[in-house]
């Protein structure tokens, strides 16, 4: 039985990754930062499935002690500081937890178990202000944001590790991917949690940014599937991993609120505090190489995951106002 150790678990990419591992019959490890109150809203329904390890990625003593206990053939790296807006109050933050971090992992698996395969979890914002369109593998990085330049240091660092040492370690640089399980800073979540609290009379308006801003939105749980068929492979390499479409925050917003048979321009409100100091207005993925080498498919269309995204907060937000409903009856 193969055994995974995942960081980043509870995310929204790490919660359908362990889902789609366990499916497989591996042993899932699951590392975990110390805290008072750990969210495991994303992975409740097979929490207990996974085995966890206590662990901080900027500690790199109890990185090697996760790696020890979890003996894996497989590593995710996942975990990292993911909301690119928060990179600009916070770049040293991000620099640690979406950089370091990952060169703390990869030594950790170094000392301790170097033939594992490690998958690195690159992004789309290092293309940044993009050299050209589509963008590919080959495409120079010109990241746009803190944040952007933490994922390349991260990328180039497990490019390097693969070189210097023979490790089996790729990236891959994923493209926008969303779902019901994506955090409400996120736009395309803003987006459809604002939908609902706005169709069941909760929100009278919705505050954006750049709504000409074009993005390549996929659904994660497709693009998990694409992580763990790079580490299955008989040569290490990186891989776009897009829709290939592009499509605009207005877009986004016509599809979530006509869903619902409501009109967006009814209710989002420009706000210049949501634009970026430096903007991406351009992300397009090619991901020819990740069809032919890997065999990936999309399953999601950009139209199914908005719909279904805001499906589950229409459901999220009438539950929420029957237990106030209920709360009030008991209090009465």
């Amino acid at each position: 039985m193969k055994r995974a150790l995942i960081t980043g678990v509870t995310g929204q990419d790490g919660s359908y990754l362990a889902e789609f591992l366990l499916s497989k019959g591996y042993t899932v490890y699951g590392l975990r930062r110390r805290t008072s109150t750990p969210n495991y809203e994303n992975v409740q329904h097979i929490k207990e499935q996974i085995h966890w390890i206590s662990g901080d990625l900027t500690d790199l003593a109890s990185l090697i002690e996760a790696v020890r206990i979890a003996d894996p053939h497989e590593v995710y790296n996942l975990a990292a500081q993911s909301y690119v807006a928060a990179s600009w109050p916070q770049p040293l933050a991000t620099g640690q937890m979406t950089a370091i971090s990952v060169t703390n992992m990869l030594e950790a698996v170094r000392l301790v178990k170097p033939d594992t395969r490690f998958y690195q979890a690159s992004s789309s914002e290092m293309f940044g202000k993009v050299i050209e369109t589509p963008q590919k593998e080959t495409t120079p990085f010109y990241p746009r944001s803190p944040y952007g330049v933490a994922k390349v240091y991260g990328h180039w660092i497990t490019v390097n590790y693969r070189e210097s040492f023979g490790m089996f370690a790729c990236s891959g640089i994923l493209f926008n991917h969303e779902s019901p399980r994506r955090g409400l800073e996120f736009v395309t979540r803003k987006v459809t949690d604002a939908v609902a609290r706005i169709k069941h009379g909760l929100q009278q308006e919705l505050r954006m940014g750049n709504l000409d801003a074009l993005r390549d939105w996929g659904y994660a749980g497709d693009y998990i599937k694409a992580m763990w068929l790079m580490l299955q492979q008989e040569q290490p390499d990186d891989f776009v991993i897009s829709t290939g479409e592009m499509h605009t925050v207005r877009e986004l917003l016509e599809v979530a609120f006509s869903y619902v048979d409501l009109n967006y321009e009814d209710y989002v409100v420009m706000d210049p505090e949501f634009v970026r100091p430096a903007e991406v207005d351009l992300l397009l993925g090619d991901c020819t190489k990740a069809k032919q080498q890997l065999g990936w498919e999309l399953e999601v269309s950009f139209q199914q995951l908005i719909k279904m995204m805001v499906d589950e907060d229409m459901k999220r937000v009438r539950a929420e106002i029957k237990y106030q409903e209920a709360l009030s009856a008991a209090l009465v």
